[in-house]
């Protein structure tokens, strides 16, 4: 299983990473402060992804070909290929469903592009086409028996796993500690609730694209669009995270210190999940790989944000109770009326960040339509 990790890897997320530094750069997404000579450490941030890392190299998993083929689409947008990024995208959710997490970025994007062209309708119905003849594609082997196609559509929304799984650091799990979710509703109130709160955490993401696509703006689409999801969705896994990951390290030249403090917490919070899978020494080594390269001489080449000291100061808290607790976790067993007291705090701690993070980036998405790009801009549309 390890070379068939390897080697979709190699086939899909190597290629496409190296396709969407390429568009980046060349199109200029991040504006005239970025410098081209930080190619490299781009493509490194994209591919030295430490939680992509131990879920597919020490789970053997495959999110590597989902998350490649979404790349793959992304680089197709920036370099101007919307059909090709549509059939991608296509294949993306085909493989694994969570890819829906980035469905609100690229329909707005796309949708905002159409309306703005000659022709609208008929830019709208070649999008369409492509998608109905990838999706009929794929879905050709089952189409032939009803019985067939019902139990893959079963298996693709297992609503009866619960709202959450584990400890995941998301709305629901977070405030379940308060509010017993599980036990005061049943399964299709939640399912509506849930609905419901994500579709109103990536409405305004999904309105500034449709009025206002740009290349960068859609980057920070993909992020607010599936943070919305990881955030408020059903049936969440701390391996969810994974989703938000990908756009956040495509804007790491453009948003440096963003990239490396969510990375950090993302990683943080699958923490117990990386203890019980005794993958401890591999997470000490690719957080260490990740810092170096992360803080490497002449690396950090996006603008950096100016934070004030107070600002900082408030941030440094929840980074050293996350210090802290890693030697704790480890070292010390929790009292027996609360057994998941270590659990509850990671999760507390990285859903504070992750907040923060998302009303930062919309911040950001939004202040675009103020400040847009004084040179290729029409090359968005």
């Amino acid at each position: 299983m390890r070379w068939t990790v390897l080697s979709s890897d190699l086939m899909v997320f190597f290629p496409a990473a190296l396709w969407f530094v390429w568009a980046y750069i060349k199109d200029g997404v991040g504006g005239s402060g970025e410098r081209r000579e930080g190619w490299m450490w781009l493509l490194a941030m994209v591919l030295l992804n430490p939680c992509l890392v131990l879920i597919d190299h020490g789970h053997f998993q495959y999110n590597c070909i989902s998350l490649g083929l979404t790349l793959g689409a992304i680089a197709g947008i920036l370099s101007r290929n919307e059909l090709v990024a549509a059939a991608l995208f296509s294949l993306a959710i085909n493989h694994k469903q969570m890819s829906m997490y980035f469905a609100p970025a690229f329909f707005g994007h796309l949708l905002g592009k159409c309306l703005k062209r000659k022709c609208p309708i008929v830019e709208i119905m070649k999008l369409g086409f492509v998608v109905l003849g990838t999706f009929a594609l794929v879905w050709w082997p089952y189409l032939h028996s009803y019985e067939a196609a019902m139990q893959v559509i079963s298996r693709l929304a297992p609503f009866e796993r619960g709202l959450y799984e584990d400890y995941v650091a998301n709305f629901w799990c977070t405030t379940s500690v308060l509010i017993k979710w599980k036990r005061l509703y049943a399964i299709k109130p939640l399912k509506l609730m849930s609905l419901s709160a994500t579709i109103l955490a990536f409405l305004p993401s999904f309105i500034q694209q449709v009025k206002s696509p740009s290349n960068l703006g859609f980057l920070y689409s993909l992020l607010n669009s599936s943070f919305s999801f990881y955030l408020f969705s059903y049936q969440v896994h701390e391996k969810s995270i994974l989703l938000p990951l990908l756009p956040a390290s495509l804007l790491a030249l453009h948003e440096p210190h963003l990239h490396g403090w969510f990375t950090y917490y993302a990683l943080f919070s699958m923490y117990p999940l990386i203890c019980r899978d005794q993958l401890l020494l591999q997470y000490i080594a690719v957080l260490g790989l990740f810092v170096l390269i992360y803080y490497s001489p002449g690396g950090n080449y996006g603008k950096g944000t100016n934070i004030s000291s107070g600002t900082m100061a408030v941030l440094s808290l929840p980074l050293l109770c996350s210090i802290l607790l890693h030697t704790v976790y480890l070292q010390i067993e929790p009292p027996k009326r609360y057994p998941f007291l270590f659990e509850a705090l990671i999760m507390f701690i990285c859903f504070s960040q992750f907040i923060i993070l998302t009303l930062y980036t919309n911040y950001k998405q939004w202040m675009l339509d103020f400040h847009p790009r004084p040179v290729g801009s029409k090359k968005d549309l």
